[in-house]
């Protein structure tokens, strides 16, 4: 007699951002398994599935970031890393890592003698605990995708922040601008779908200096014009500050500024607060504490596009049915 095992999907979170893993298990009308996850008095961290997992289709949730309390992006990525390891033991099916904001991105590549690729790196860590998907949104450089053997499913907030800025501005009054040479494709994308023109503000950054960069001419026309200023993230806001005020400086009429993660490492949420942006746009890929938050702030759910995409790769249909052609 043939025996039919039923697909199973779980869902579990760590714990740098379990508030988006429920948001996201709730899209699907599921519930966030439960893991014991803690420290031992060294400082090693430790996990246990609370369930079995035997046979199950399994997502992890979680965002690389460092948070206030002093718990470091480092943390958490091995954190991620234990709990696929213990699934894999535990004779889960398929483990997905699914990695709102990607750690150790902009590490994609040297730039100077003597450094590593560290997202090369963190892509070798995974493969080494046998994960069998990886999932994330609007990596900071495509070639990341590259580092895996196995399937990576690039998501991207762009239909969200594309249609906020559709809702927020008028037509016939858009510039869709780039803050430097590497976000074109990025700002073309998104100057596609309003039927934009575009801008591009060159930009000259210190190799030896990081978060360091010296914003020097707009080429394009945004006299007039609402400039939309577009990035992956945000981290200390000195590139995106100083370009909104050498586009008004040019004659923009209204500037904002839309980006995934917000990273906001200190001083970015001062540094947009008193900046000539009218709006920051960005996603909840990140969690953004209360001292980071300011009036000029609009955060968009990411759980959705996350739901659509974890129920595609569950159900073995078409992530990039989900973005209406775009190439993820």
């Amino acid at each position: 007699m043939e025996v039919v095992t039923k697909k199973r999907m779980m869902i579990f979170s760590g714990t740098s951002y379990p508030e988006l893993a429920r948001e996201v298990a709730d899209h699907l009308g599921m519930r966030v398994g439960e893991a014991k996850l803690s420290q031992f008095a060294n400082g090693e961290l430790y996990c246990r599935f609370a369930e079995s997992v035997r046979g199950a289709d399994v997502f992890v949730l979680q965002s690389h970031l460092s948070l206030p309390d002093g718990k470091s992006i480092n943390d958490f990525i091995l954190e991620q890393l234990i709990m696929l390891d213990a699934l894999k033991r535990a004779s889960a099916k398929r483990t997905v890592a699914v990695i709102p904001y990607y750690g150790y991105s902009r590490s994609d590549k040297k730039a100077l003698s003597r450094e590593p690729i560290a997202a090369r790196m963190i892509a070798d860590m995974y493969e080494s605990v046998g994960v069998d998907r990886i999932m994330s949104v609007d990596l900071h450089t495509g070639q990341i995708q590259g580092f895996y053997h196995d399937p990576f499913d690039a998501l991207t907030a762009l239909p969200l922040l594309v249609e906020w800025v559709r809702e927020h501005t008028d037509d016939d009054e858009r510039v869709i601008v780039s803050p430097d040479a590497g976000r074109v494709r990025l700002t073309e994308k998104f100057a596609g779908h309003l039927g934009a023109s575009i801008a591009i503000l060159h930009k000259r950054r210190d190799p030896g200096r990081h978060n360091v960069s010296t914003t020097l001419d707009v080429i394009g026309d945004v006299e007039g014009k609402t400039a939309v200023l577009v990035e992956d993230m945000i981290d200390t806001a000195g590139t995106i500050t100083g370009a909104a005020q050498l586009l008004k400086e040019r004659g923009a009429a209204r500037v904002f500024a839309l980006a995934t993660h917000p990273i906001f490492s200190e001083p970015a949420a001062e540094r947009l607060a008193n900046s000539v942006l009218e709006k920051v746009v960005v996603t909840n890929t990140i969690p953004i504490p209360p001292e980071r938050r300011f009036d000029k702030l609009v955060v968009l759910s990411i759980a959705p596009i996350l739901a659509s995409a974890l129920r595609a790769v569950f159900e073995d249909t078409s992530v990039s049915e989900i973005f209406q052609g775009e190439n993820v």
